[in-house]
């Protein structure tokens, strides 16, 4: 068995890229600047000829706590399955390589996370949180929909479908991912979580829109599938109110 400096940090931070070239390097500076807690960086491509990809190898050079693992059913989906099953053990934490994140609150994340909080939300709702860009009715959408989750279906955060989030690899070993279009898995988890009675955490953090390349979200193709989350969430504590 090896011994314990030997072993993997207990923090992986999981980076889904796509042709990510111009945002990797600051976003790779502010993670270290910012994240005092050991930790290693998973990023999840789709395609050998991705961008991101010489950038990732350059620092692999001098740090080997970056990881590069190859997404074999391309797209957002994919990547995120294949970021989180990756790690054997500790906390998962999902951010994007676009800027967007405040790395700042990722060591509170992680102490949370030590504390028995088994999904720890970065929430832009939350009081001092924020949001810098973006459309506004994506951003109308997700606050609507945090409020409701948190005074109706009695989640504890107000920001269930932000990404930014971090896991317990136990949760993750308990629970099959079912989403079949790419960034509602968080709301996925977050009310899977929630139906099992795990713990959640959520602390503020302020969003920033990326200021280079292209977002992959597709807010009307995925909504009907942030929906099908929404909708379950609300049913478990319809049948909650039933029971008594």
């Amino acid at each position: 068995m090896p011994s314990a400096s030997a072993r993997a940090p207990d923090l992986s931070i999981v980076v889904p890229v796509y042709n990510e070239a111009e945002n990797f390097p600051a976003f790779y500076r502010g993670l270290k600047e910012h994240v005092r807690t050991p930790h290693s960086i998973i990023v999840v491509y789709d395609f050998e000829e991705d961008t991101t990809l010489p950038v990732v190898r350059e620092l692999q050079r001098d740090d080997p706590s970056v990881v590069l693992v190859k997404n074999d059913v391309r797209g957002v989906l994919g990547a995120l399955k294949a970021g989180l099953r990756h790690p054997q053990r500790g906390a998962v934490l999902v951010t994007m390589a676009d800027g967007s994140d405040d790395h700042r609150q990722v060591d509170e994340m992680y102490r949370l996370y030590t504390q028995g909080f088994h999904v720890v939300a970065a929430s832009r709702y939350a009081p001092g949180g924020g949001q810098r860009g973006g459309p506004p009715f994506k951003k109308m959408l997700s606050r609507v929909a945090g409020t409701s989750l948190r005074w109706v279906a009695g989640i504890p955060t107000w920001d269930a479908t932000n990404n930014f989030k971090l896991y317990s690899k136990q949760l993750l070993d308990q629970v099959q991912i079912e989403s079949v279009g790419g960034f509602e898995v968080a709301l996925e988890l977050t009310v899977k979580a929630h139906g099992l009675g795990l713990a959640i955490a959520e602390l503020p953090t302020v969003w920033t829109d990326r200021v280079a390349g292209k977002s992959n979200f597709k807010l009307m193709k995925w909504l009907p599938r942030y929906l099908r989350w929404y909708g379950q969430a609300m049913a478990h504590r319809a049948r909650q109110l039933v029971r008594g």
